[in-house]
């Protein structure tokens, strides 16, 4: 619904129950039949080595949502979604020990065709083959949370790998955005289903079998999320549409970024057992 790609052919969008094990067969399969296609049209955005938080196009490098590049040197980092690995690798460039993570065998595949100084892992957010306190710090760049049925159930996990007193910021699309249609024109301007209505948004085959799954929550959801996860809100970022970015990425341009939020950035600190 709100990630930048088309049903797959034959698939008929619905909303419905979808469960964790459904949505997380449901990613693999979509991201690695289309993870060729994303890096080809967004590559050049997203850089080899740039961290963006989102469509808008802000940058970690201007940001410092995880702190000050500075800071970075040393701090042993996982990203989770990572795609191409592109976040990692400036992670890497700060002097940062990243560690790439996406449940997608082909996203990674990329991100081997980009560079090979990464460490790569292939596995699923709600079970992170990690030991406790592995971590100093955590980010995810619209991966993995708008996916899972569960997120409190990754948030608890990042919690766990993560060190005392850790930083976990992730960024999804802005909730407001699922009462308007997904589109960038003014047809996306005008409210045509209830904010409140938390039914997931789900692609499926002639069999019935989900072919793509994206969950919504509103604001309120992800707080109360970030909070059973383990974690206190240090920030909300709601990034504004910049002039100098013209470009539109499936439901998100310049028309409806100047005028509503089209992506959220949920700053975290572990709490502290």
């Amino acid at each position: 619904m709100n990630q930048d790609h088309g049903p797959d052919e034959d698939a008929e969008a619905t909303r419905r129950d979808a469960g964790d094990a459904e949505s997380s067969r449901a990613s693999r399969g979509w991201w690695d039949r289309n993870a060729d296609e994303y890096q080809s049209e967004h590559g050049a955005f997203l850089g080899d080595d740039r961290f963006v938080w989102g469509p808008e196009g802000l940058d970690e490098a201007d940001a410092a949502l995880l702190g000050p590049a500075d800071s970075l040197k040393g701090r042993d980092v996982l990203e989770i979604g990572a795609g191409a690995a592109q976040c990692s690798r400036w992670l890497a460039a700060q002097g940062a020990r990243p560690v790439a993570l996406d449940l997608s065998h082909r996203q990674l595949q990329h991100a081997l065709r980009i560079g090979d100084d990464v460490p790569l892992v292939e596995a699923d957010a709600g079970a992170l083959p990690f030991r406790d306190g592995s971590f100093d710090l955590a980010c995810s760049a619209y991966g993995a949370v708008p996916f899972v049925a569960e997120p409190v159930n990754v948030f608890r996990e990042v919690h766990r790998v993560l060190r005392p007193g850790g930083r976990w910021v992730f960024s999804v699309t802005h909730p407001i955005r699922w009462a308007f249609p997904d589109e960038p024109g003014p047809e996306g301007l005008s409210v045509a289903a209830s904010y409140f209505d938390r039914t997931p948004y789900v692609e499926q085959d002639e069999t019935g079998h989900a072919v793509y799954v994206e969950h919504h929550r509103t604001i309120g959801d992800r707080v109360r999320d970030v909070v059973a996860g383990g974690f206190r809100l240090v920030d909300l970022v709601e990034p504004e549409w910049p002039e100098w970015n013209s470009q539109e990425w499936g439901g998100w341009s310049p028309l409806r970024g100047n005028l509503i939020p089209g992506t959220a950035i949920f700053v975290c600190e572990r709490i502290d057992d």
